[in-house]
């Protein structure tokens, strides 16, 4: 089973898609939803492809922006999704530049997580997603 892919124009309404279901199913506000930052530059679009089909469910939404990889994993904390990456670079046999974000541990909304996954891509890869940046999404 593999994901769903979106346009990644619909990044910040599947976000708060995403976190609508979170609160609507978990009152108790653990963490429940998580956006996983993947850098897959060096990978052919098909080896990609196979990843994906391979390691994601059907519930995950997959949204790219050149080699920029982001995956919204329902009902998924930080372990899970670090075991999503695993996955990845076991598949891909190689170390994965990625970074990850939690609702509502690292933010209540869309622009907060996306914010978020920016600030930590900057500091721990040294990376700018300047693309994200919030007037470019609105």
């Amino acid at each position: 089973m593999s994901g769903i892919k979106f346009a990644f124009k619909n990044i910040v309404p599947l976000l708060d898609l995403s976190i609508g279901l979170a609160r609507r199913v978990d009152e108790n506000r653990a963490e429940s939803m998580t956006i996983l930052y993947c850098n897959f530059g060096e990978f052919s679009q098909d080896l990609i492809n196979a990843s994906l089909g391979q390691i994601l469910r059907g519930s995950d939404a997959i949204l790219s922006y050149e080699n920029h990889y982001f995956f919204i994993l329902q009902h998924t904390d930080k372990y899970g999704a670090t075991i999503v990456k695993d996955m990845f670079e076991e598949f891909f046999a190689a170390n994965i530049e990625s970074s990850m974000s939690s609702y509502p541990i690292d933010g209540e909304n869309a622009y907060e997580l996306i914010e978020d996954i920016q600030a930590n891509v900057s500091t721990k890869l040294s990376l700018d997603l300047l693309f994200l940046d919030k007037e470019r999404l609105s």
